[in-house]
Order: structure tokens, then sequence, then C-alpha cells
């Protein structure tokens, strides 16, 4: 098991973690009895290389994705033994997502977008855009609040996608590749934007991630390695 520093209390754990694909005539494993705690307001990167399974893993823990074998449980509540029903309203709740590519609706405007998961979660309409309008200007992006995605800069709707994570304030977030389709001046920009949320919300943030310039800004990286998880030294 990969222990937490210390004195932080865990919020999301991961035990006996285990993922299998069939390709063909063959079963690839993936993710091999994975434990894992993830503590209240804490910075993770999960590094490794294209293919081994980052994504699988973050997808498990935010209950996207059942495992094979293994449980998550958040703050003492057993996540897998929710119906679907109950998954979707907790995963509108508790976590926020960010992927790679922004998935924002194009015909929706930024403002629009952000405010997508509080309708979801059947807040009011003026409340929905109270928060969104705020997490747009701690973006730096209140004068895009009228424009579609396709009138934004990559570096722009990546910052979106990110107040649309936040939005329902969750206690966790989960990165999967955020800036894997950003050039460097773009990507630098969001791992600004992460870094500072975490620090001004508290919420727990967990990257997957080959950018090893965006894994030394995390309080502490987890190489995932032949289906097991290792601490890296950055």
């Amino acid at each position: 098991m990969v222990a937490m520093e210390v004195g932080q209390e865990a919020i999301l754990q991961a035990r006996g973690i285990m993922r299998s694909f069939k390709m063909g005539d063959k079963v690839l494993e993936v993710l091999k009895g994975i434990d894992l705690d993830i503590s209240k307001g804490e910075t993770l990167a999960i590094v490794g290389r294209s293919g081994v399974g980052k994504s699988t893993l973050l997808h498990i823990l935010g209950t996207l994705d059942r495992p094979d074998a293994g449980s998550v449980v958040f703050k003492g509540i057993d996540c897998f033994s929710m119906s679907e029903e109950e998954l979707a309203r907790f995963r509108n709740l508790h976590i926020g997502f960010v992927f790679q590519f922004h998935h924002l609706l194009p015909e929706f405007t930024a403002l629009e977008n952000v405010m997508l998961p509080c309708i979801i979660g059947r807040l009011s309409r003026a409340e929905a855009k109270e928060r969104a309008m705020a997490l747009l200007e701690e973006m730096g992006l209140s004068h895009r609040a009228s424009h579609r995605p396709g009138e934004m800069s990559g570096g722009e709707q990546q910052r979106v996608a990110i107040a649309r994570a936040l939005v329902m304030r969750p206690e966790v977030v989960l990165a999967d590749e955020p800036t894997g389709n950003l050039d460097e001046a773009s990507s630098m920009e969001v791992h600004s934007v992460l870094k500072e949320l975490n620090t001004k919300f508290g919420v727990a943030l967990v990257v997957a991630t080959h950018n090893m310039r965006l894994a030394s800004l995390m309080n502490r990286t987890l190489r995932l390695e032949a289906g097991v998880l290792r601490e890296e030294r950055i």
C-alpha cells in the first residue's frame, strides 16, 4: 500500500483494485491489486508511460468504471454498493473531472457549460449562474462567458472545463492528462490554475500525466508500472 503523509485524513480509499481487458484470446491485466489513500486537500500525480492504465485507474477512482475486484470508499461509503442512479448523483456532488479533451458542448457558451453540472444537480438557475460566473472570474475568463468553445483557445477551453469540474464544489478533482493536448504556454497556464485552485478551495487533486513538470508541482508522485503503484521521487 502507498502511504499518506502522517496526520492527513483519507477521504477516498482504494483497496485491492484489479482490472483486466480481453484482447482477442489474451487477457491484459492492467491493474493488479492497487491500494491507494487520497487525503483531504492533497495534490497527487500518477505518472507512467502511455497505455499503462493511468486513465483506467482514474475512471475507477471516479466511479466511471467498475473494477473486476476491490473497493473504492469515499468518506466511509462503499461507492460500488450504490446503484447506477446513486453513483451518478454521487459523482455530480463529490467528484470533479477534467479530461485531456475538454468535452465542452460546442453549442453552449462558456457560462452555460460551467453551469451544466448545477442544472443536473437541480440547483436553481440563479445559483448555477452565480457559481459559474464566480469561477470564470477566478480563471480570468469572465470576458469569455458568452463565447462558445470554438471561439476560444485550447488553454481557455481547458480552463472552462476546470471551472465546470469545480462548480459543484467537489472534495476531489480527477484530471486525466489535462495538458496533453495543449502547447507549452497553454500547459503552463493550466498547471498554474490547477495548483492555485487546490490552494484556494482545498480540493484534493489527482492528476494522471506524462508531463513531469506538472507532476513536480504536486505534493506526491506515484508511478504506475506493471499494474502496481510505487513512490516516485522527482
